[in-house]
């Protein structure tokens, strides 16, 4: 496991550097990210998106809303809540974003073959319901 967890962290600091020289920090790009894929999430939903508590979601969103990469709306369902959608200018940076993905993936994955890379998706697709499942039922030491 010491491997996936330097892999991992060698890969959010190159890809934060990657996206710093564009003015922007991992963890907006993940909230830039999440917020294309899930439109109209409020902050409540996408603090549980991305494994975060909503204050620090909120603290995040009030830097992204003064730099004009997102703007809130109050929810038709509830007036409370408040939806977050992404500005024409994060939806340009999100383009951005998801090429800088695309090369660093071809990248970083230059000289490992398909049938290794389908057999590593495939465990860390199992790893990862294995923990959701220990998480949903406790089970983890």
């Amino acid at each position: 496991m010491t491997e996936l967890s330097t892999a991992s962290r060698k890969l959010q600091t190159v890809f934060d550097a990657v996206v710093h020289k564009r003015g922007l920090t991992l963890a907006r790009t993940r909230v830039l990210l999440h917020l294309s894929n899930n439109p109209g999430v409020n902050q409540k939903e996408l603090a549980n998106i991305l494994g975060v508590e909503t204050p620090t979601v909120v603290r995040l969103l009030d830097g992204m809303e003064k730099h004009g990469q997102i703007a809130r709306k109050a929810a038709d369902r509830d007036r409370r809540a408040k939806q977050i959608v992404l500005t024409a200018f994060a939806e340009r940076q999100v383009e951005e974003i998801e090429e800088i993905s695309h090369r660093m993936g071809r990248q970083i994955l230059e000289g490992v073959n398909g049938s290794d890379l389908q057999v590593t998706l495939r465990v860390l697709r199992q790893v990862v319901s294995n923990l959701e499942k220990s998480c949903s039922e406790s089970t983890l030491p």
